[in-house]
């Protein structure tokens, strides 16, 4: 386990960061294996069928993932106030609830496939492919929660190592099992979606197996597992908020990819190179997602023991980060633009990848410069938004959301009406914009009301010093 409530937050948060965005990259790598594989033996019809799933992958998966990020900071701030009965307490309402989302957004998801793909306008030479994929991830929520919340809880007690070793695990056993079940058993995209939820079902039970051997703080007893309305209540005042923010973003992202199929027809190429482009976008920044999930673990444990001045510089540190990611994800992707789309491209299985090849890439090099050169405001939204995260805040960053879903829809309505293309290119960004602006100002404020709130020093500084000492005590019964 690792106390984030002392030492330099550069130091901390570099550290706890790497491990989260090696594991980040493998899991971008993992998922890319299913469409890299499809596209080199399938085809890119059935390629851009499994790419053009995202945005409906991130609406539900998206809200999960929230819900079970809200159910671990608030085992992050327990442990951060060095309670260890309340950790054990909020860690077994985590899992009852995981089991309940897991059954009711199946139970929604599933029926909503076909209707969500044909909202979206997606082309018929694409549906088949994209419906059969997506319904399989959707069938497998349950594993994605499952693993979610037993790396969440991993990370609130400041290891972020362990999620990684089990996520690189499974990163190679899916690409494994994408060969075994596409070119052994013949499944095609089907056998690409069950090796994904197959190898994320198997590293969550490895991942808990550790969990509960390594840490006796996240191994609740029976009578942790009691329902309280009240801890159930506050699992939900964080999560819930998180979740909706996810979803709210994945509808703007779904208005975009509607948009964007409707230009299939009038420029050909352009739906394969935004999925193929997207693809090294999402490794691209993942560094701001590594830089966000430490930020909320870290302000939730400072922010539990009453460390407010800590949060600030914690955030500072973060923007550097973000400052030093945007320079080194520009160059990964715009510098690498063209070998890096290669990979999912066959132009010996697709005449009209073969036709099209320099339009492919032409479109996707133009969204890379567009998304890389506005970095710096999506790694802001990622330090600020997981921050309030961290102390509580999670609901309004909500309405961060739904300022980011109205610049994504005005750009996709609007833009590319005008620019075609480029107004696809320019929805992102203008997203993040609106959102940022909404993020550092409510910082700011929630930041000035805790000062004008604080207790008198002295009793602040003694309260502080029990936290840490209750704290301390924790760490070594656990160790």
């Amino acid at each position: 386990m690792k106390d984030l409530t002392k030492g330099s937050p550069f130091k901390l948060i570099l550290f706890f960061a790497l491990p989260v965005f090696i594991g980040c990259v493998f899991q971008q790598l993992y998922n890319m294996a299913d469409t890299i594989i499809v596209g080199n033996t399938v085809g890119a019809a059935a390629f851009t069928g499994v790419g053009l799933t995202g945005p409906v992958t991130f609406l539900v998966l998206g809200f999960v993932n929230g819900l079970t990020s809200g159910f671990s900071v608030k085992v992050a701030q327990a442990f951060g106030a060095g309670d260890e009965a309340r950790v054990r307490r909020a860690v077994g309402m985590s899992y009852l609830l995981c089991v309940a989302v897991a059954v009711v957004v199946t139970a929604v998801a599933v029926p909503l496939t076909a209707p969500l793909l044909r909202l979206m306008q997606t082309p018929s030479a694409y549906y088949d492919y994209a419906y059969w994929y997506l319904l399989i991830i959707f069938c497998g929520i349950g594993a994605t929660v499952f693993y979610n919340i037993v790396a969440g809880l991993l990370r609130a007690v400041g290891d972020s190592r362990t999620p990684l070793y089990f996520l690189v695990a499974a990163a190679v056993l899916n690409v494994g099992l994408d060969f075994a079940f596409i070119m052994g058993c013949g499944w095609h995209y089907c056998g690409a979606a069950l090796a994904t939820v197959l190898s994320q079902l198997l590293s969550g039970g490895a991942c808990l197996a550790y969990a509960l051997y390594r840490y006796p703080v996240l191994r609740p007893a029976r009578s942790d597992f009691g329902w309280d309305t009240r801890l159930a209540m506050g699992h939900f005042a964080v999560g819930l908020p998180m979740a909706l923010q996810f979803s709210i973003t994945a509808i703007g992202c779904i208005v975009q990819q509607t948009a964007l199929n409707g230009l299939d027809a009038a420029l050909p190429g352009a739906v394969t190179a935004y999925t193929a482009a997207s693809k090294i976008d999402n490794i691209a920044n993942q560094v701001f997602v590594a830089l966000g999930t430490a930020l909320a673990t870290y302000a939730g444990q400072n922010y539990g023991a009453g460390e407010f001045g800590r949060i600030r510089r914690g955030v500072l540190a973060g923007m550097v980060y973000v400052f030093a990611g945007s320079v080194i994800g520009f160059a990964f992707a715009v510098g690498l633009c063209e070998p890096l789309m290669k990979l999912f491209l066959n132009t010996d299985l697709s005449a009209d990848v073969a036709g099209n090849y320099g339009a492919i890439i032409g479109y996707g090099r133009q969204f890379l410069l567009w998304q890389c050169s506005f970095y710096p405001f999506l790694g802001a939204i990622y330090v600020y938004r997981n921050t309030l995260q961290g102390i509580g805040r999670s609901a309004v960053t909500t309405f961060a959301g739904v300022t980011e879903l109205a610049g994504r829809v005005l750009a996709s309505l609007v833009f590319v009406r005008v620019w075609g293309f480029t107004g696809v290119c320019s929805s992102n960004p203008v997203a993040w914009v609106a959102a940022v602006i909404f993020l550092v100002a409510t910082y700011a404020v929630v930041m000035r009301r805790r000062n004008n709130g604080e207790l008198p020093r002295a009793r602040s500084r003694a309260h502080r010093r029990r936290l840490r000492r209750s704290c301390r005590i924790a760490v070594r019964r656990a160790s």
